[in-house]
C-alpha cells in the first residue's frame, strides 16, 4: 500500500484522529472547490475531485476506515496481502527467525501456510481463493432550491468518472436528507458487486419562505390602510398565489393560516408586517392629529414594557 502517494487523511487535510464531523466538513469544503460542474474542462480539478470522493467514501465508513488503518485494504478498498506474504518470508528465514509454538515446538512452512490460509481462504487449502474485498460506496453532496425540495424535482449529478446520474428528489425532502442509489457507487471487480451511492441533500435558503416540517412560513407586508380597513391581498404559496382576507385592525406579528398550502398537505402560515408609506404627507398627518385627540392609545401598556 503506497500511503505516501495516496493517503485519504492527507487528501482531505485532516489528522488520523479526526472525528466524523471534521471528515464531513473537510470533504464538503474541498468537494465544492473541485467539483467538475464548477471547473469545466479542468482535468486537474477533476482528478482532485475523484481523490477527494474516494477518500471520503473510505473514511466516512467506520468499518472500511478501520480496515485501512489496520493495513488490510488500500484507499480504493483493494485488499492488501502484505501479512500473508510476510509470514512466508519470515518462515523461510534463518533458523533463529523461524516460527516457534508457545510449547517450544517449531512450525514448518506447510503448517504456517495452512493456518494463515484458513484466514484468507475461509478455512480451505492453500490454493482456494475465498477472500473478497468489500464493495466501495460513493458519497456525494448536492444543493437544491427550496421549491425543488418542497415540490420534488429531477436532478442530474456528474459522477467523478464523468458519467451522469439522474436523481429523483422526493416531494418534501428535508435538509440533510440522504438518498441511497443501490449499485451506483464505485464499480466492483469480478468478485464483488458495485457499491451504493449516497446523496446528501442541502437546501438553499429561499428569499422569503421558511419551513418547519411540512408547514411553510412567509412574512407579508401590508399597508396601514389595509390594516385599518381590512382587505384582500394576494399571498404567494409554493403551489401558486391565493387570495387571503386581512382582518380589520391586524397588527404586525398577526399570524394567519392557509390550510393545506404547505408541503405535502401541510399548512402555510402568514405573518403580517405593517409598512408605512414612503412619505407621510400633510393629509395623513392632519388626519392622525385629529384622530389621536379622541382615540389615543398606548401600544406598550403590556407588563413586559413597564418597569
Amino acid at each position: 500500500m503506497n500511503q505516501m502517494a495516496k493517503n485519504p487523511y492527507d487528501i482531505l487535510g485532516i489528522k488520523k484522529m479526526a472525528d466524523d464531523k471534521e471528515i464531513k466538513s473537510s470533504y464538503r469544503t474541498l468537494a465544492k472547490k473541485y467539483h467538475p460542474d464548477l471547473n469545466p474542462d479542468n482535468k486537474q480539478a477533476d482528478e482532485k475531485f475523484k481523490e477527494i470522493s474516494a477518500a471520503y467514501s473510505l473514511l466516512s465508513d467506520k468499518e472500511k476506515r478501520a480496515a485501512y488503518d489496520r493495513g488490510e485494504i488500500d484507499m480504493d478498498g483493494n485488499p492488501q496481502y502484505q501479512q500473508q506474504q510476510s509470514y512466508k518470508n519470515y518462515a523461510e528465514g534463518p533458523q533463529g527467525k523461524r516460527y516457534h509454538s508457545t510449547a517450544g515446538g517449531e512450525f514448518n512452512q506447510e503448517d504456517i501456510e495452512s493456518i494463515f490460509g484458513s484466514f484468507f481462504n475461509g478455512g480451505g487449502g492453500r490454493k482456494q481463493s475465498g477472500f473478497t474485498a468489500p464493495s466501495m460506496d460513493a458519497h456525494y453532496v448536492i444543493e437544491v432550491d427550496f421549491l425543488e425540495a418542497a415540490k420534488g424535482t429531477k436532478k442530474r449529478l456528474t459522477m467523478p468518472d464523468g458519467k451522469a446520474l439522474d436523481l429523483s428528489i422526493p416531494e418534501g425532502t428535508q435538509e440533510g436528507q440522504k438518498l441511497r442509489l443501490k449499485g451506483k457507487g464505485a464499480a466492483g471487480d469480478a468478485s464483488r458487486p458495485a457499491g451504493d451511492a449516497y446523496i446528501e441533500i442541502h437546501i438553499k435558503p429561499h428569499p422569503f419562505y421558511t419551513s418547519k416540517g411540512k408547514d411553510t412560513y412567509v412574512e407579508i407586508p401590508i399597508g396601514l390602510h389595509e390594516s385599518v380597513l381590512g382587505s384582500k391581498v394576494q399571498i404567494p404559496t409554493i403551489h401558486g398565489n391565493v387570495e387571503m382576507s386581512i382582518p380589520k385592525g391586524a397588527s404586525t406579528g398577526t399570524k394567519l393560516r392557509l390550510k393545506g398550502k404547505g408541503i405535502k398537505g401541510g399548512d402555510q402560515y402568514v405573518l403580517l408586517k405593517i409598512v408605512m408609506p414612503e412619505v407621510v404627507d400633510s393629509e395623513l398627518e392632519a388626519l392622525m392629529q385629529t384622530w389621536v385627540k379622541t382615540h389615543a392609545y398606548n401600544p406598550r401598556k403590556s407588563k413586559e414594557f413597564t418597569s
